[in-house]
C-alpha cells in the first residue's frame, strides 16, 4: 500500500465535518479508531504488534529484545480541531519508508519497530506527551492519576473505559534501553523550509518550553445593578495580562500565548468570580524564556492589585531545552547528503514540543521535518503537498537503510 493510499484510509478518523478539524483525543472513540487503523497497517505487514504499560503501540520487525533497535514513528492524537499532518505524518510515513526497504530487497540488522506514542497532545488532560513522558520517568504514576480532563474524568478512568490497564503505567527503562537511535518525522510547524526551500530538513534542538495556569479571583455579582467602581472583575487584569504576554515576548523575540481560558460562574449577565487562562511560552534559550515569563507573572500581579482581584500563578508543565543527538543529527545529515554528493539539509531548531524531545535524555534521538508552505499548525489550515511528503518518505528511507541495514 502507497502512500496515498494510507493517507486516505487515515484521513476520515476524528475529522469535524463542521470545521474540517481533527479531535482525536486520548483514549476516546476517535482515538480508538486511529489505535485500530495502527494495527491493521502492522498487520498487513507482518509486524510483531504490543501495546506497551502506558498505552503506546510498537509494531516490530525482527526481535525486539534482542536490542540496538531502530524506532520510528509519532503520534496519531490532535488538539483541539487539529490539522491532518501533526503527528500522522510521521507514522504514514515510517510504514511508506519500511514498504519501500523492502521493495529494494534490504538486509536489516537491527531491529526496527514504529511507535505511536499515546497522548501527544495533551488535549484532553492538559499534558503533553503523558505517553512518552511516563515511559522516560519523566511523569510519574502519582502524577499521571492526578490528570483529570474538563468532565472530570482523569486519566485512569480514561484509560479503564478504552478497555487498557491504568495499574500497570509506569517508566519503562528495559524497553528505552533497547532503543539504539528514535527518529520522528515531523510536519514542520513552521515557514523555516518555505522560505528556503527546501523540502525536507533535519532538527537541531526544542526552544524550552512550558505551561502555566494564571487563577484571577475576584467576585461574583450582577451585571446590570454592580457599579463599576465596586466590582472586583477577574476579566480586566486577565486581558491586560494577554496584551502583557504579547508585549513581553515579542521585545524578547520569544513566544507566549494564551490560547485557553475557563469563566466562572459564565453568563452573560454576571461579573466574573474567577478566570483563569492557560499560558504557554517558549523562547530560543533558558534565560530569555524565564525572563519573559517573570514580566508576564510580574505584569498579572499589578493588574490584578489594581482591581482588588487575588492571583496565584502555577506551572503545570516545564520542558528544558533540547539539544538532540549531535552525532545522531551529523549522521542523518551524512545519510541525506550521500556522503556530500547531495547539497546539504538545512538544519533548524524548533519552539514545537515533541515526543523525541522527551526520549532525548534517555535514548539518541533525531527529527525530520517536512515543508508546511503556510507555517500553520495545530489549525485545519496546516498543509503540506504530496511531493513533499513524499520527499519526507524518501528521506526517512534512506536514513533507516542507513541506520538499520548497513
Amino acid at each position: 500500500m502507497n502512500f496515498p493510499q494510507m493517507w486516505g484510509e487515515l484521513a476520515p478518523l476524528g475529522r469535524d465535518r463542521r470545521t474540517g478539524g481533527y479531535r482525536r483525543f486520548a483514549w476516546t472513540g476517535a482515538d480508538a479508531e486511529c489505535r485500530a487503523w495502527f494495527r491493521e497497517q502492522a498487520g498487513r505487514r507482518g509486524l510483531t504488534q504490543e501495546t506497551d504499560r502506558n498505552g503506546n503501540q510498537w509494531a516490530w520487525l525482527g526481535d525486539p529484545t534482542r536490542g540496538d533497535a531502530v524506532v520510528t514513528g509519532s503520534h496519531l492524537d490532535s488538539v483541539p480541531d487539529g490539522g491532518a499532518f501533526d503527528g500522522p505524518l510521521g507514522i504514514v510515513s515510517a510504514f511508506a519508508a519500511l514498504d519501500e526497504l523492502r521493495y529494494r530487497g534490504a538486509e536489516f540488522r537491527r531491529p526496527l519497530a514504529i511507535v505511536n506514542f499515546g497522548d501527544e497532545e495533551g488535549a484532553r488532560f492538559g499534558l503533553a506527551c503523558v505517553g512518552s513522558r511516563l515511559a522516560a520517568g519523566r511523569l510519574t504514576r502519582a502524577e499521571a492519576f492526578a490528570l483529570t480532563d474538563a468532565d472530570g474524568t482523569t486519566l485512569p478512568a480514561a484509560m479503564e473505559a478504552a478497555g487498557y490497564d491504568p495499574e500497570t503505567i509506569g517508566p519503562d527503562p528495559e524497553r528505552l534501553a533497547r532503543i539504539g537511535a528514535f527518529v520522528e518525522l515531523h510536519v514542520e510547524q513552521g515557514r523555516a523550509l518555505d522560505l528556503t526551500g527546501d523540502a525536507v530538513g533535519v532538527a537541531s534542538a526544542i526552544w524550552p518550553h512550558g505551561r502555566w495556569r494564571f487563577d484571577f479571583r475576584g467576585e461574583a455579582n450582577h451585571a446590570g445593578t454592580t457599579r463599576i467602581e465596586d466590582r472586583r472583575d477577574p476579566m480586566l487584569p486577565y486581558a491586560q495580562t494577554v496584551l502583557a504576554a504579547r508585549r513581553a515576548a515579542r521585545l524578547a523575540g520569544a513566544v507566549a500565548t494564551f490560547g485557553k481560558v475557563a469563566v466562572a460562574p459564565n453568563g452573560v449577565n454576571a461579573v466574573p468570580s474567577l478566570v483563569q487562562g492557560w499560558l504557554d511560552s517558549r523562547a530560543t534559550d533558558q534565560p530569555t524564556l524565564d525572563r519573559v515569563v517573570t514580566e508576564i507573572e510580574r505584569a498579572a500581579h499589578e493588574h490584578a492589585g489594581r482591581h482588588g482581584v487575588d492571583l496565584a500563578v502555577v506551572r503545570e508543565s516545564f520542558t528544558p531545552v533540547v539539544e538532540f543527538a549531535h552525532a545522531l543529527r551529523d549522521e542523518l545529515g551524512r545519510l541525506l547528503t550521500r556522503g556530500g554528493s547531495r547539497p546539504p539539509v538545512p538544519v533548524l531548531g524548533t519552539g514545537a514540543g515533541h515526543d523525541a524531545g522527551i526520549l532525548s535524555g534517555s535514548v539518541p534521538t533525531a527529527m525530520l521535518f517536512v515543508r508546511n508552505p503556510t507555517g500553520v499548525s495545530h489549525s485545519p489550515a496546516e498543509r503540506a503537498t504530496e511531493d513533499d511528503c513524499l520527499a519526507g518518505v524518501a528521506a526517512l528511507t534512506d536514513v533507516l537503510e542507513g541506520l538499520a541495514c548497513r
